[in-house]
């Protein structure tokens, strides 16, 4: 069924505003524990994924724009993480179904093995289709792919652009870090916020799982200019090279029985995450919590003292 404008309203758009959200923030503890599990910080797996995660931040922070443009101010919930359930992603739904060439794999929080990276992998797997008008989906957990959740996106802001207004709440702490993009952020309405809302959409999909495989490489004005070693590799291909390399970094072993201490130090990273949540929730918003920084950099501190001792990192 194609999409038909009298189905989208801007209840359903921002239902799938809020989704592009909780995926992007779904995939930063997920990705940052597979990384920080990882014992020499210096090898390629670690750096690879380290680049991917602070994409991941900028794109947490691009939904976020997004979502303020069109009234939504979003949440920042719990990610869950459990089985194989990748938050509104259902991999059957794809043409060509991922999950025959990335099995084993896990949703669960877990070092940088077999199941982790092909999970990752099957996150940012391609969306061949990527730029056609996508199936009208009344549930925002019905997409085969992050590259068609996204296409969905694009057309729904297409069509309600007249909801859209810029200047709300928008963030921005990444413009150093790409030279090439104009704006980070919805500045205005009208056809004029409508562009700005597409490229910010570009620039997720064009990182993440790449607009177009011919391609296969991120466009030049969508890459990070200041600390990438890899910036014209999407996500995909980055997790890719990870998965086809027959040396496989050292991770750090896990207690069959943690101690007293240890639970206590996941704890404490529950409360790190809890409060970095908190606290871009309130960015979001409007609100000027400050710590944004520090407490990144504490959360990623406490995945990697978990690893240390042996625990698996917790976040709720």
């Amino acid at each position: 069924m194609r999409i038909s404008k009298d189905k989208w309203n801007l209840k359903h758009l921002r239902e799938h505003l809020q989704a592009a959200v909780d995926l992007e923030i779904w995939t930063i503890p997920f990705y940052m524990s597979a990384m920080y599990s990882v014992v020499d910080r210096t090898s390629d797996a670690f750096q690879l994924i380290q680049t991917v995660v602070n994409q991941e931040m900028l794109h947490t922070q691009l939904a976020a724009n997004l979502a303020n443009a069109f009234g939504l101010s979003p949440s920042v919930d719990a990610p869950k993480y459990k089985g194989k359930k990748i938050p509104h992603l259902d991999f059957k739904l794809d043409k060509h179904d991922p999950r025959k060439k990335f099995s084993p794999y896990s949703a669960e929080i877990g070092p940088l093995d077999e199941k982790r990276v092909n999970a990752m992998c099957l996150i940012e797997y391609p969306e061949w289709d990527t730029g056609d008008v996508p199936d009208f989906r009344d549930d925002v957990t019905e997409y085969g792919s992050i590259g068609e959740f996204y296409d969905a996106l694009q057309y729904g802001i297409t069509l309600l652009k007249d909801d859209l207004h810029g200047g709300v709440n928008q963030v921005d702490y990444f413009s150093a870090f790409y030279d090439g993009v104009p704006s980070l952020t919805v500045t205005e309405s009208g056809d004029q916020g409508l562009r700005q809302a597409n490229l910010l959409i570009n620039i997720i999909r064009d990182q993440g799982e790449g607009t177009n495989r011919k391609d296969d490489e991120v466009r030049p004005p969508y890459q990070n200019t200041a600390d990438d070693s890899w910036p014209e590799l999407a996500h995909y291909d980055k997790f890719i090279q990870i998965r086809d390399n027959p040396q496989k970094p050292l991770v750090y072993p896990v207690k069959e029985k943690p101690t007293r201490e240890d639970r206590e130090i996941r704890d404490h990273l529950v409360a790190t995450f809890t409060e970095f949540r908190k606290t871009l929730e309130l960015l979001f918003a409007g609100r000027n919590p400050g710590g944004f920084i520090p407490l990144m950099i504490s959360v990623g501190a406490g995945i990697q003292n978990c690893w240390k001792h042996g625990v698996t990192p917790r976040f709720s």
